[in-house]
């Protein structure tokens, strides 16, 4: 595999900091508690960590309203506890990840505060300002995404500012070259300290229609959806010249050896893949989400793999991703048995998989009651379903008080299950998913084919979802079981041979295959010769 690239065969494993482990009892998780789980990571057996944003903040978006792009908020550590941490990481043999929140700032950013001073303020284009309609209105019709308006009016220079997100958090005006020169220099910052490269928050908002138009409106909405759905983004996201943005963001990243840049991006596949750039030389990975929200049967799952395979362009490097710190857990989303299946699927697809921290133990979404909401999306449009508090509790270590990750009351209320559903009781279980996890994190490792290897479709039919990984002579075959109910397969119909290497159920390695492959409910199984065939 040496003539791939450490993302390409890694494994990146996010880390929601707040939520993964206390060091000094104030409830919220830091770097230096992260340093003290680098060896759980090492025996998982991940190659690359992403931490949520770490950066001096308000909080009012836990971190993605940054007030000072190259300090660590107090919360996480210090810049001293920052290099331990980058080193620690490279020690144990991994790559650290750091998330780049460009697109806005906090309302308490330096950059901000002079730019709403006044109207003949230097930084006044750093931002998005604009008069207002006749009669008191806003500029335009465009929404935030977190509810109400997109502009909120500043009274002191009778202007509205921009905001995608949150009051507090002001877009830049990404059209200035200032702009773009001030944080290509944060990540310059960065990069020479030794990160390993960004993940680039809300990457498809950069740019916005220069003449402001109004967004058309959604024929599809309907009463009960987040209102900002209200109306089609067309004019306020996506816009074409972001790739030209992304392309110069792609040059400083390849200013230093062997980075990654990563795009998060929810689009449709065929306007996703567009933020490879031209030539390959936008991200190197636009976030694939399209797993968050399949609907779970194989016939959905099947279409959804083919349509991107076909969709990505010549030479692009795929990725897939299970959850992440805006949406409902696995393994709520499919169920528990399934999620057993959900990790065969992630770590056999072809290309880069991102497992979010929990989910190998099967962490599940925590109901939040009404008075523990911390998230200001739910506060901002509560009832929805829209909060985002449930799938960023504290990590389950261990079966003490509050599951090992606090002495402390942590920010967010923890898993009831946590006294059995914990890493040190999972871990000791050689049947558990997180065994499961480990293993096909192993299999991966010492099988070419599921890392470079080809991906062909077999068959998708029922609760049956099968294709092939090949490379050079050597194949694997997945056989996953989406249902409930038993499965018999005639072998030669679908070209097995060999044995079991591994199952969901983690007790069938070894198993010769000869005629038939049995498949009891919610298995998936992994199929091909030996090492000693």
């Amino acid at each position: 595999m040496k003539d791939t690239l450490w993302w390409q065969r890694g494994i990146f494993y996010q880390v929601y900091p707040r939520s993964f482990q206390d060091s000094n009892r104030d409830g919220i998780g830091d770097l230096p508690g992260i340093i003290r789980r680098l060896p759980y990571l090492n025996s998982l057996g991940v190659d690359a960590v992403w931490l949520s944003p770490i950066f001096l903040s308000p909080m009012a978006d836990f971190g993605y309203d940054i007030s000072d792009y190259t300090a660590i908020d107090p919360l996480f550590g210090t810049m001293a506890d920052f290099d331990a941490l980058l080193a620690a990481v490279h020690a144990n043999g991994l790559k650290l990840i750091l998330d780049l929140v460009p697109n806005h700032t906090s309302d308490q950013h330096p950059w901000f505060v002079e730019s709403r001073s006044s109207r003949n303020n230097p930084k006044r284009d750093w931002y998005l300002w604009r008069d207002g309609r006749p009669g008191g209105q806003p500029p335009n019709n465009w929404l935030s995404d977190f509810g109400g308006s997109a502009w909120q009016y500043d009274v002191a220079t009778g202007q509205y500012y921009h905001h995608a997100f949150l009051a507090q958090q002001p877009d830049l005006n990404w059209r200035n070259p200032a702009v773009r020169k001030a944080i290509y220099d944060v990540m310059r910052f960065w990069l020479r300290k030794g990160v390993d490269g960004f993940r680039v928050d809300v990457i498809w908002h950069l740019i916005k229609d220069a003449e402001f138009r109004d967004n058309p409106p959604n024929a599809n909405f309907r009463e009960g959806q987040p209102p900002h759905q209200r109306f089609l983004p067309l004019f306020s996201t996506d816009r074409p010249e972001v790739h030209e943005v992304i392309a110069e963001m792609r040059r400083v990243t390849d200013e230093f050896d062997a980075r990654v840049l990563i795009g998060e991006i929810y689009l449709p596949i065929e306007r996703l893949v567009a933020y490879y750039g031209k030539d390959l030389l936008g991200a190197h990975l636009p976030f694939n989400f399209t797993l968050l929200s399949a609907t779970w049967n194989a016939r959905s799952i099947e279409t959804l793999i083919a349509e991107y395979e076909r969709a990505l362009p010549v030479g692009a490097w795929p990725n897939w991703v299970l959850s992440n710190h805006d949406r409902p857990r696995v393994a709520s989303r499919v169920g528990t048995d399934q999620a057993r299946i959900a990790a065969m699927l992630l770590l056999t697809l072809r290309g880069t998989p991102t497992l979010y921290y929990g989910d190998e133990i099967g962490m599940h979404q925590v109901a939040i009651a009404p008075e523990q909401v911390r998230d200001p999306f739910e506060k901002n449009v509560p009832g929805l379903g829209v909060g985002r508090d449930g799938c960023r509790t504290p990590m389950q270590w261990e079966a003490t008080t509050n599951a090992g990750f606090s002495t402390a009351l942590p920010w967010l209320p923890l898993a009831d299950d946590f006294i059995h559903e914990n890493v040190a009781n999972l871990d000791a279980d050689p049947r558990s998913i997180l065994s499961l996890y480990k293993a096909l994190i192993r299999l991966r490792r010492e099988r070419p084919p599921l890392v470079i290897g080809s991906y062909a479709p077999i068959a998708a039919h029922d609760d049956l979802l099968i294709y092939r990984r090949h490379r050079e002579g050597a194949s694997l075959t997945v056989v996953l079981n989406l249902g409930p109910d038993p499965v018999s397969l005639a072998s030669d119909a679908i070209g097995l041979d060999g044995e079991i290497l591994l199952s969901t159920f983690m007790d069938r390695t070894g198993e010769r295959i000869s005629g038939a492959l049995d498949l009891r409910g919610n298995e998936g199984v992994i199929t091909g010769a030996s090492v000693l065939d």
